[in-house]
């Protein structure tokens, strides 16, 4: 059985089933309409939409204007990454991106884990820009204002514009820190409108009505262009590239006029630290770009146009990102950035009404355009799936009027639009990440396996090689020894596992309310503390510098593991890392020995090294969404399994 868990696909075998048109569906193969131009079009409509109108002003408020190395680290990585790609791209011309690849390298146990990851990254990545749109959208119509008609703002109920589960928590978040003495008015307006949300919300037999009703419509709208056709799919994202486009480059030729150089200073005022704090944020950015390879088999030239598609993409993405960056923490100071809508928000402290209300309506159009590009990706993931059998037949169906696959794309469009009612931003940003930098590293790491194998069909596109037998080891012993010069206190904090004190937002809601009353009285007999006013536990104890909080938490009498993380508790957190440490071990020790080529071991090494980056309950999602999958592909894909028949002899013709 173990040996049937990784039987391979041939190259050529691939090759001669797409030349057939699978031969599954009388309706034949899909419409080859794509060129170069139209694939980087793609690339920049998945690259340039959360990430440049959310996303950044957080990473910038973390960083600074340093977050701009970040930018080129995340770019090079992910160039790395599309090297790769581009290599199985040339040399496997079909549908299925990384989940093909991996059926050719690794064999079709690890191809169903990737596919199935794939599900779920492009799934949660679209539930994430649905639910960016959605925000986007509700400002926009309350910024509308008709004094003709009478219309002030078109003002959609809190509760029917956000997801369930953000009601919730900032229901809850907000009950903690009234508790700790700080007043409704004060809280962060995240938090107030999410409270608001949930108190306001009708409610049947005790559970409350919260939904995000205007990301469901967006996706039932891209669900339908996605289904008529490529080529109007193709249309729609070229029109919403080019209004985005002008629309960045007017802020750029605006902005610039208004940059302050005294603003960059400091550069990079939190250090590495904060920088890498923005890691997620700032990949989450480049997600989309390996979508193109999914359109592969509706290209007119896959092998010579669809690496050129992602590295170009790559390029002009990376440009306006560092430039926007740049831009963003001259006009404005960096930590006033942490906002939903960085563009919109830095346009009206300098009083530019007009620009704010441009980006608003372009902002709509550009997450709609990453919507598109990521609808249309899944359902071709699902549809190869379907074609080696580890999916039932019906998701290979394709439209005979359209050439769509047809009932993959109806699929997707439940299984994106119903949790996009009731998860929340955070949980599925960085679960789509995980996702896809998982794809990544198997994608760089295939490469790496079919490097020395002579019974591979090569493409006309072939990673430039150089030997990573030296270069590994000496960037593996140099990253040491900056760790233990550099950084010797983080590091052996790291390595000695040294208790972390809990930040003041996580003490303060952690507490009880007989703990709180301890630590108001603590606080009150503070000298800086005003006698007989109410005290707000978690300002004062955010206001405090860094030695004076830690010597306010060693002297307060709350219990121990209530100001600090320590043993396991802390440990945990770390396993990612340490992860990280023994995989690098383990390649550096392979490219001695085999003599791998250089760009995709760094490829694979900077992009685990992103994943390991995510907090580690992303890990257990992750896993926890794998688990499910190998119950499904057991129950299945085994077998089912098209590979598998074939092997038997038993595959009817």
């Amino acid at each position: 059985m173990l040996k049937n868990l990784f039987r391979k696909k041939s190259v050529s075998k691939i090759l001669a089933d797409a030349a057939k048109g699978y031969g599954d569906h009388e309706s034949g193969s899909l419409h080859k309409t794509l060129g170069v131009r139209d694939l980087t079009a793609f690339g920049i409509a998945a690259i340039i939409g959360a990430g440049i109108f959310s996303t950044i002003g957080k990473a910038s408020a973390d960083g600074g204007p340093a977050v701009i190395f970040l930018f080129i680290f995340t770019a090079i990585a992910c160039s790395f990454a599309a090297f790769a790609y581009a290599e199985f791209a040339s040399m496997v011309p079909v549908s299925g991106s990384a989940y093909t690849y991996s059926y050719v390298a690794f064999g079709e146990l690890v191809a169903w884990i990737i596919g199935w990851s794939l599900i779920m990254e492009y799934a949660i990545g679209n539930i994430t820009v649905a639910i960016s749109w959605s925000d986007y959208f509700t400002g926009l119509l309350s910024s509308i204002k008709i004094p003709a008609l009478g219309i002030n703002g078109i003002h959609v109920p809190d509760w029917a514009s956000m997801d369930y589960l953000s009601a919730y928590n900032g229901h809850q978040h907000a009950e903690a820190l009234v508790n700790a003495g700080k007043s409704m008015a004060n809280l962060d307006d995240a938090t107030r409108i999410a409270a608001n949300a949930w108190n306001t919300a009708p409610q049947i037999a005790g559970f409350h009505l919260v939904a995000d009703i205007p990301a469901l419509a967006i996706i039932i709208f891209i669900t339908w262009l996605v289904y008529r056709g490529m080529k109007e799919s193709r249309n729609a994202s070229n029109a919403m590239v080019i209004v985005k486009l002008a629309v960045i480059l007017l802020v750029l030729a605006v902005g610039v006029f208004y940059v302050d150089t005294e603003n960059w200073n400091p550069f990079a005022p939190n250090g590495i630290s904060g920088v890498l704090k923005g890691v997620s944020a700032v990949f989450f950015a480049y997600i989309g770009f390996d979508a193109i390879s999914t359109t592969a088999e509706e290209c007119k030239n896959p092998q010579r146009d669809l690496p050129r598609g992602m590295m170009w993409a790559i390029i002009i993405c990376t440009t306006l990102y560092i430039a926007i960056a740049l831009v963003l923490t001259g006009i404005v100071k960096y930590n006033t950035l942490a906002v939903g809508d960085p563009l919109a928000y830095v346009f009206d402290q300098i009083d530019l009404k007009l620009m704010s209300g441009i980006i608003a309506v372009s902002a709509v159009f550009a997450m709609a355009s990453v919507l598109l590009v990521f609808q249309m990706g899944q359902p071709r993931i699902w549809m190869s799936m379907s074609r080696d059998g580890l999916l039932p037949k019906k998701f290979s169906k394709i439209h005979p009027k359209y050439k769509t696959p047809s009932f993959s794309t109806i699929v997707v469009g439940f299984v994106v639009a119903i949790p996009s009612l009731f998860l929340n931003l955070t949980t599925v940003t960085d679960l789509c990440s995980i996702g896809t930098l998982f794809a990544f590293v198997l994608v760089c790491a295939g490469v790496l396996v079919l490097q020395n194998r002579p019974d591979v069909q090569r493409g006309k596109f072939k990673i430039p090689y150089a030997n990573a037998k030296y270069i590994a080891p000496l960037l593996f012993i140099g990253g040491l020894a900056i760790a233990f010069t550099q950084f010797k206190k983080e590091t052996l904090a790291f390595v000695t596992n040294e208790a972390k004190v809990l930040s003041p937002v996580a003490f303060v809601t952690s507490l009880n309310s007989e703990e709180l009353q301890t630590v108001k009285q603590e606080i009150s007999a503070s000298p800086v503390v005003l006698q007989g006013k109410q005290i707000d536990a978690e300002a004062y104890l955010s206001s405090l510098k860094p030695e004076q909080y830690e010597s306010f938490m060693s002297r307060s009498s709350i219990a121990y593991d209530k100001k600090y993380e320590s043993g396991w508790h802390l440990f945990k957190h770390k396993i990612p890392m340490w992860i990280f440490f023994f995989i690098c071990l383990i390649v550096t020790y392979f490219c001695v020995k085999k003599n791998l080529s250089l760009i995709p071991v760094l490829g694979l090494i900077s992009c685990l090294y992103m994943m390991c980056e995510l907090e580690l309950s992303n890990w257990i999602g992750f896993g926890t969404w794998l688990l499910v999958g190998l119950v499904v592909y057991f129950s299945y894909g085994y077998k089912h399994s098209k590979l598998a028949k074939e092997e038997n002899g038993s595959l009817v013709q």
